[in-house]
């Protein structure tokens, strides 16, 4: 019998992760640009200055519904019009808000960027925001309250924000709002958030796919450069403060099988150097299901289906020189589920692996399998166009240089063992974790006293 021949690998090709081209529109909108080549669906990210702090008081979830509302027609169009105009350009729009500001993101093939990128700027210049499409927005998010209340992950980063940062800071309350701030909005504070924070001038584009046959200044100039705002002085941004004293929090879901983990505090965000080591070091203490969590509390335990570390960027800090400059900061998180029954010897375990990594360290080996998971794979992590995109204006968004990315990979692959352990135990110290259980605290509520992690408060659910 005759096989076919087994293909052999090729040639080891170097990659970094690729560079944009920086400009302005007449208009102040900063511009970055970073040609793809086969990428035939184009990536389009416009940020906005908006973070949630600018949230008028007692309107939390504005920012939310106003990003919602982008799509939801425009001086040209209804909102069924401004659907229908996407869907013919083969197009998609969506946008969010978080504490950084607004992002809208557009992906269209790059033969319909000029109808797509009109309808957007559109968007941006002239949305409606007529009174039946803000008032079906806001009760659509009314409807959602509930169900991410009934999802013991979202009730647990509920607390835990609740729980981390001083009640008067807006990182303390839910990002997309509550029933009773959600209730109060309607189109005229829409409007008004709309007018007072969203211009050219502090906003930034970021196109990305295949533009060698694509005149991209003439399509920015009769679309986005169409846009026109006034300027407007920096907005002082606010500190980052955190109570991480070690505490646990019960919220109390009776007869839940399973116990929703969730255990945090705040650490040093990208602009620290210790952010390559910090990331490096957490992958391997619960990056995947080789890391030492998962080792522990699936492998030898069978406590769980998987335990994830994590860093988070909440909001960096402006660039040095900025008016209002304020320290960054990144949510530094273990979460997972466990059985009701095994609550307590699985936070046991876990504090044991946070004592162990501290007095021996990581191993060479866990290193190596680290870099490789976080640089090796990045080739293919970044295969489209809007994942660069995405990655680009996480970069403009966090005040970052335009090389951070490719700098970063190589500063991974250079953080030795020790530098990355030294940076794990800093971030996750045992003593000063905020943890947050859902689950019945009938059943687990003796047991987690028992450890001694920090006082236990039981909350309602």
């Amino acid at each position: 019998m005759e096989f076919h021949p087994r293909p052999e690998a090729g040639t080891a090709k170097p990659w970094a992760f690729p560079a944009p081209e920086r400009g302005a529109l007449p208009n102040g909108l900063t511009v970055l640009r970073c040609h793809r080549p086969g990428q035939q669906v184009v990536a389009v990210e416009i940020l906005l200055d908006v973070p949630l702090d600018a949230e008028p008081e007692g309107l939390d979830g504005v920012a939310t519904i106003m990003a919602r509302a982008f799509s939801e027609g425009t001086d040209k169009h209804t909102a069924e019009e401004f659907a229908a105009e996407l869907e013919r350009c083969g197009a998609t729009l969506d946008a969010y808000a978080d504490h950084p500001g607004v992002r809208v993101s557009l992906e269209v093939p790059v033969s319909r960027l000029p109808k797509a990128l009109g309808l957007l700027a559109d968007a941006l210049r002239a949305p409606s925001f007529s009174d039946s499409e803000i008032e079906r927005l806001v009760r659509n998010r009314l409807d959602e309250i509930p169900h991410e209340a009934a999802n013991p992950a979202r009730r647990a980063a509920k607390e835990l924000s609740k729980r981390l940062f001083p009640a008067a800071s807006r990182m303390s309350r839910p990002r997309q709002g509550t029933e009773e701030t959600v209730t109060a909005i309607d189109s005229a504070a829409v409007r008004a958030l709309y007018e007072r924070h969203v211009r050219p001038a502090t906003a930034t584009a970021v196109v990305v796919g295949d533009l060698a046959a694509t005149d991209v200044d003439a399509i920015l100039a009769d679309t986005v450069g169409a846009w026109t705002g006034n300027t407007a002085e920096p907005r002082p941004v606010p500190p980052i403060t955190a109570d991480d004293t070690g505490r646990v929090y019960i919220v109390d879901r009776p007869g839940a099988v399973q116990t929703q983990l969730l255990i945090g505090r705040v650490g040093a965000d990208r602009h620290d150097r210790v952010w390559p080591a910090q990331l490096l070091g957490t992958y391997c203490l619960g990056g995947t299901l080789t890391s030492r969590l998962d080792r522990v509390l699936r492998e030898e335990k069978g406590y769980t289906y998987g335990v994830r570390a994590f860093s988070q960027v909440l909001r960096s800090a402006a660039p040095a020189g900025s008016t209002g400059v304020a320290p960054g900061a990144a949510m530094l998180a273990i979460s997972g589920s466990v059985d009701t029954a095994s609550t307590g010897p699985a936070l046991e375990d876990l504090w044991k692996v946070l004592r162990t990594l501290a007095a021996e360290g990581l191993t060479d080996a866990e290193r190596e399998t680290a870099v490789q998971n976080l640089v090796g794979v990045a080739p293919l992590k970044y295969e489209t166009a809007a994942a660069v995109a995405a990655t680009l204006a996480d970069q403009v968004e966090q005040h970052l240089p335009d090389d951070f990315q490719a700098t970063l990979y190589q500063r991974l692959a250079e953080t030795g063992t020790v530098e990355a352990t030294a940076a794990v135990v800093s971030a996750f110290p045992g003593d000063r974790l905020v943890t947050v259980l859902v689950g019945d605290a009938s059943q687990i509520a003796e047991p987690v006293r028992a450890l001694g992690i920090g006082e236990v408060t039981v909350v309602a659910g």
